[in-house]
């Protein structure tokens, strides 16, 4: 009998390291990386005639610009000194941009692993004027995720793409990268408050914020770096914050930061810009949550599915009266919201699937019964509320809408995309 099982024994463990060998060298589809060289990586940063959009992203305004980011890839910028036609006059090539900010005609912009800064003070004469190397952790661009990763090889240089190909290589697992899931892994205030007219006005889905002189962005879903901007010519990193987890967005109010994150919003406290202070959180279940505030309120969309958590999405609205003490006041249902933006007593929301939805805010207790109005023939991502003129990113296109009259509210233009022919 233990003659038997010793063979047994014997058979199964030849039988498993030939079935094994086989598992690991078998011919199997992979997501193969395409790299950019560093070198080429490093001088890619150029203006470029106008091109078509082919995917739209986050929005910012500055002057009388629009830009918009095409993910990955870089920056359109239309001219919309007339909001009924707004004009395209360029692309700034940026690989790996998803986030912008600008002061004082300096474009702040994430470029895979670097953040660069871009001189826009001559529109003609765009040019990068400094990096900072290795500020983000590297992340990977979005992929088939049917498929299994090939080998990265670093000294290669950046990952910008994949292709689907068969292979039949022995199989090693890749080091860890963070994928960055651009519709669930970034979410600011929609109409950003300054001293001036310098700085530019973001759409709630950003990890960028400027507030007075200071440049605050997310380096990573725990942690965030800090720069000193005040002197338009020579922005220096000042700091950075380790933060709890899961963090999306970044907001900031009345010397405060407001950070959304899949559990909650945390608050700290920035009278001290280089140093925040840590003052209180509102905590809910796991989502992916954009965050506005004014003086007394924030509203958090959750939203669900995906990987952001529960079932349920919902608009909360939360009491910061006291801002050591935030608490929810009430919730409302939601179907798949994105960003959204507060311009006085409006509040403006992207449902997604269910449309753009307006609310008048003056009684937060009781925005359902004031709804105004619902736009369902977009799927809208993001907006920004320009004083009577509302931007909107969806990814049919950039529109923009007039709503002086909230009664009456007119579409002024469409930047449609153009559907693929794949």
């Amino acid at each position: 009998m233990k003659t038997l099982i010793k063979a047994s024994l014997i058979l199964f463990i030849g039988i498993c390291f030939f079935s094994c060998d086989d598992d690991i060298k078998h011919e199997y589809t992979i997501n193969d990386p395409i790299y950019m060289s560093i070198s080429d990586f490093k001088s890619a940063v150029k203006s470029e005639s106008e091109r078509d959009m082919k995917e739209t992203g986050k929005i910012y305004f500055y002057g009388d610009y629009i830009f918009v980011n095409e993910k990955f890839q870089g920056i359109h910028i239309f001219n919309n000194s007339d909001p009924s036609q707004p004009v395209a006059e360029q692309f700034i090539a940026i690989p790996g941009n998803i986030d912008i900010a600008i002061k004082d005609d300096m474009l702040y912009a994430d470029s895979y692993t670097d953040l660069v800064v871009i001189d826009i003070s001559d529109m003609n004469n765009i040019s990068e004027v400094k990096r900072f190397a290795d500020v983000f952790y590297y992340s990977l661009p979005p992929s088939n995720n049917k498929y299994r990763y090939g080998e990265i090889d670093p000294e290669k240089g950046i990952v910008i793409a994949w292709e689907v190909k068969r292979t039949s290589k022995e199989y090693h697992e890749p080091r860890y990268y963070p994928m960055y899931d651009y519709m669930t892994n970034s979410y600011a205030e929609a109409g950003s408050k300054s001293n001036g007219n310098n700085i530019g006005k973001t759409g709630s889905m950003a990890r960028f914020m400027i507030h007075e002189n200071t440049l605050y962005t997310l380096k990573s879903s725990n942690a965030i770096n800090i720069y000193d901007i005040s002197d338009s010519n020579k922005a220096i990193l000042n700091g950075n914050l380790h933060l709890g987890w899961g963090i999306e967005t970044v907001f900031a109010h009345n010397n405060h930061l407001f950070f959304g994150a899949q559990r909650g919003m945390y608050i700290y406290d920035i009278s001290n810009p280089f140093v925040p202070e840590y003052v209180s959180q509102y905590s809910h279940f796991m989502s992916c949550d954009p965050v506005v505030v004014d003086d007394n309120y924030a509203y958090i969309t959750l939203r669900a599915g995906n990987w952001c958590g529960q079932n349920s999405s919902q608009l909360d609205i939360v009491d910061i009266t006291d801002i050591s003490a935030p608490h929810r006041q009430i919730s409302y249902t939601m179907e798949n919201p994105y960003g959204l933006g507060i311009d006085g007593d409006l509040l403006f929301v992207c449902d997604g699937t269910a449309g753009l939805k307006i609310y008048d805010k003056s009684d937060p207790l009781s925005i359902a019964t004031n709804h105004l109005n619902t736009f369902t023939d977009i799927t809208p991502y993001d907006v920004i509320p320009l004083g009577n003129i509302l931007v909107v990113v969806a990814p049919e296109g950039l529109y923009q809408y007039d709503y002086s009259d909230i009664n009456n509210i007119q579409l002024l233009s469409s930047i449609v995309i153009p559907i693929s022919e794949e």
